[in-house]
């Protein structure tokens, strides 16, 4: 029986099946709308390192042929195979997207789904509907994400820009308007139709129906006539000296000098190499540089005057002077200053419910998953679109556990449709995910986590321990919780000599045995002096049980 799965559940792939063979069905439609189904496969990073993973009806294959895209078939709009035994290493997640070719949002479309078929059985089915979203173009709908093992999550994340946003979000680059005049010429429309090679390895998906795309247009995803005319001359021109790497070279360029005396050091636009005799070309002027061979052989340092401006690799501005008005070294300067000192510290990547900023600030994406998140009172430090922040009390026997306990948390519920930006004192932040298993930490250690998760005072066997530290937190469930520690923490396995400080561990695997090891005895407080270390816990467990400990003790 299929699986239904909510926006943002997630699910190991083989507690949903023990194979590796998939079929994934997208179906999706509003009234007058078209749609462009794709598959991203994306490094380790979320990003489209490698284009060949991107499969969409333009490029229905991956070079192995992991993912292959197969059409219309079984009531599905598009549905792809998805091997996962041979997707190569460099690919993490396989991200399944539906954007609308045209004019139209999301909010228009009828009841969708997609789903994932194993050995002709539907293991699992997200469901959606147009009421999800609002003006959105883009959907990601859902992922294969490699995290130890092959995961399948429900996303259902929404892009305002369409395709463009899209692929920008992946590190992908947008098609200039002289690409696709470029592949008109040899871009039948055949080729659009899905794989006639389809219907061969995929015998148990069904047979695929005839290619419903094939009728589409050249253009990739909806860049539909854009301006042969103006940029027909211009492509024989721009392949040759393809290398972007020379862009780099316009901020350096400025106005000729007149006196020779500077040209050995320089004036790259006009210099043809550094090997050339300071008198043959006296002051460099453009106009009398007329046609040596020598000069198109270093586009990087400009062209000879006379020449195509469009020949300078990656169009950079700063041409000489004299060549063409539009390229003035002026424009260039920009590319650096403000804008470069910031980059390292853009916004992570969306695409996942929780996204750590950096080590101490933590993003979670509200619109995903549907549920509230719970996070400790003050601890929001910016947010983005409509959200609400209200009080979330334990209750009146939740106020005398944790008085009594020492667990007591006191936190605020964030609902809406927005991201919440969270942080606490400069602490390390760290998300753990569970998935049906539990963990234990301390109160103090919880910045946030998911309301779909159960969470209880736990109390530690023994005969106590100064300060109270006799209970800890145990959460349990499906969600994520967000723990801050002091400094990089180390994970270590539980082994049946383990000892941690009580005030330095941070959480531990609810199956670990926890039992109070006091090193006090009457003869070593007979004299003076002291170690300070009298109170440790001890942990015993299976393999596979750990604890975590961090630099710092409370």
């Amino acid at each position: 029986m299929a699986r239904e799965f909510q926006r943002g559940h997630k699910a190991k792939v083989s507690d949903l099946t023990a194979g590796t063979d998939l079929y994934v069905g997208v179906q999706i439609a509003g009234p007058g709308l078209t749609f462009d189904i794709s598959c991203f496969g994306l490094d380790a990073n979320e990003q489209l390192s490698d284009d060949r993973y991107f499969v969409f009806f333009n490029q229905p294959k991956s070079p192995e042929e992991s993912i292959q895209l197969l059409g219309a078939q079984a009531g599905d709009t598009e549905s792809f195979r998805v091997t996962l035994d041979r997707v190569p290493e460099s690919i993490h997640k396989l991200s399944f997207t539906a954007t609308i070719d045209g004019a139209g949002q999301m909010s228009q479309i009828g009841p969708g789904h997609i789903r994932i078929v194993a050995g002709g059985e539907e293991v699992v089915r997200y469901a959606f509907t147009g009421a999800e979203f609002t003006t959105e173009r883009a959907v990601m709908l859902g992922d294969f994400y490699l995290k130890d093992v092959w995961r399948f999550a429900a996303v259902g994340q929404g892009f305002d820009g369409g395709l463009d946003a899209l692929l920008k979000n992946f590190g992908g680059e947008v098609a200039e308007e002289e690409q696709p005049q470029q592949q008109a010429p040899a871009a039948g429309a055949p080729g659009f139709a899905p794989p006639p090679q389809a219907a061969a390895p995929a015998p148990s998906f069904g047979a695929p129906a005839p290619a419903p795309q094939a009728p589409a247009p050249a253009p990739s995803f909806g860049a539909p006539a854009p301006a042969p005319a103006p940029a027909a001359p211009q492509p024989p021109q721009y392949p040759q000296p393809a290398a972007p790497a020379p862009v780099h070279a316009a901020p350096t360029m400025a106005a000729p000098l007149a006196p020779p005396a500077p040209a050995p050091y320089g004036q790259p636009p006009q210099q043809p190499s550094y090997g050339q005799v300071p008198g043959q070309y006296p002051g460099q002027v453009p106009p009398p540089a007329p046609a040596p061979g020598g000069y198109g052989q270093q586009p990087s340092y400009g062209q000879v005057p006379g020449q195509m401006p469009g020949q300078v690799p990656g169009q950079v501005p700063g041409q000489v002077p004299g060549q063409q008005p539009g390229y003035a070294p002026q424009a260039a300067a920009p590319a650096a200053g403000l804008a470069a000192a910031l980059q390292p510290y853009k916004e992570a990547p969306t695409g996942s419910r929780w996204t750590p900023q950096n080590q101490q600030l933590m993003r979670v994406d509200l619109s995903m998953g549907g549920q509230a998140v719970l996070a400790r009172q003050g601890s929001m430090v910016l947010y983005q679109g409509k959200v609400d922040f209200s009080y979330k009390g334990a209750g009146f026997a939740g106020r005398i556990v944790g008085n009594a306990t020492g667990q007591e948390m006191q936190l605020m519920r964030c609902t809406g449709r927005g991201q919440v930006f969270l942080a606490e004192n400069g602490a390390h932040l760290h998300a753990i995910e569970l998935q049906g298993d539990a963990i234990c930490v301390s109160a103090e250690n919880v910045l946030a986590f998911d309301e779909s998760l159960q969470h209880e005072v736990r109390r530690i066997e023994g005969h106590g321990i100064p300060g109270g530290a006799l209970f800890t937190m145990q959460f349990q469930g499906t969600g994520t919780v967000i723990v801050k520690t002091h400094g990089v923490p180390v994970v270590l396995p539980v082994t049946p000599t383990t000892f941690a400080d009580s005030n330095a561990i941070v959480a531990w695997s609810a199956a670990s045995q926890v039992i109070l090891s006091s090193q006090v005895r009457l003869r070593r407080n007979a004299y003076p002096g002291h170690s300070g270390e009298t109170v440790n816990l001890q942990f015993r467990g299976a393999p596979g049980n750990f604890i975590v400990v961090q630099p710092y003790e409370v």
